[in-house]
């Protein structure tokens, strides 16, 4: 399985499925009115977990070339298996007031490849409910809000990861260069509230179930797009990969 990360909390994920077949899924992929780039996204599954221009851009999407078919869409709660792919929608709140300020969200879980995925697009609320609680499960990958604003914070954050307990932690929608959302919280908050120091990006992980380890958790950061760099950013990310791993390791406290 490879993912790669475009930016807020847009990934393509490409899953193999077979010796030949791969399937690929995009999830939340933005409106350039926020500010950054919509790369090419090619897609036999389309993932939308709310309608804000930063989540919902539909027509960047379109199906693999010589496919023949549009992106299966997905955009609400339910289950649903799409060429041997399984996924569970679960519906949840944008804000912490069971949806009266800023509506509804969807929860994705993914499973393939013996792995499972969530991505929590713009969850706002607090903590899960015990419900959501069940439905999500064991989880090896989380994509988890940490920018505050719209979602949950940093710190917030950290009541979820601690009662879904994920093998790997993948942060998103963050402070970045060119983003015209004012307002959000940067890495560094993370960083500081899971303690530990700053850690080199990866342009894609590549990853199957043999290089998952229950024992201990794993926190994982991807690149800002090279389209999407100030100077000072370059800066940063050349002077972390000089000093700093790709992984960071952390002992489970929950």
């Amino acid at each position: 399985m490879n993912i790669i990360w475009h930016g807020q909390s847009c990934f393509q994920i490409t899953i193999q499925k077979g010796k030949n077949n791969l399937v690929n899924i995009v999830i939340d992929p933005f409106d350039e009115t926020i500010g950054l780039r919509v790369p090419k996204l090619e897609a036999d599954i389309l993932l939308v977990s709310h309608s804000h221009a930063d989540h919902n851009n539909r027509k960047a999407v379109v199906s693999p070339a010589g496919s023949g078919q549009v992106p299966f869409l997905v955009d609400g709660p339910g289950e649903y298996e799409v060429k041997g792919v399984f996924i569970q929608g679960i519906d949840s709140y944008h804000d912490s007031l069971l949806g009266r300020e800023r509506g509804l969200n969807t929860i994705y879980i993914i499973e393939a490849e013996e792995m499972k995925i969530c991505h929590l697009g713009d969850l706002g609320q607090k903590e899960l409910t015990d419900e959501q609680i069940e439905k999500i499960n064991e989880v090896d990958i989380l994509m988890i809000p940490i920018g505050g604003l719209f979602t949950i914070s940093a710190k917030e954050a950290m009541k979820i990861i601690s009662q879904i307990e994920p093998r790997i932690v993948v942060p998103m929608h963050y402070c970045l260069p060119k983003l015209k959302i004012e307002g959000l919280e940067d890495l560094d908050k993370f960083f500081k509230a899971i303690g530990i120091k700053k850690i080199e990006p990866l342009s894609k992980l590549s990853i199957k179930k043999k290089d998952i380890s229950s024992e201990e958790a794993r926190i994982i950061v991807f690149q800002i797009r090279k389209d999407l760099e100030t100077k000072s950013s370059k800066l940063q990310r050349n002077l972390e990969t000089k000093s700093s791993k790709s992984e960071k390791i952390w002992k489970r406290s929950f």
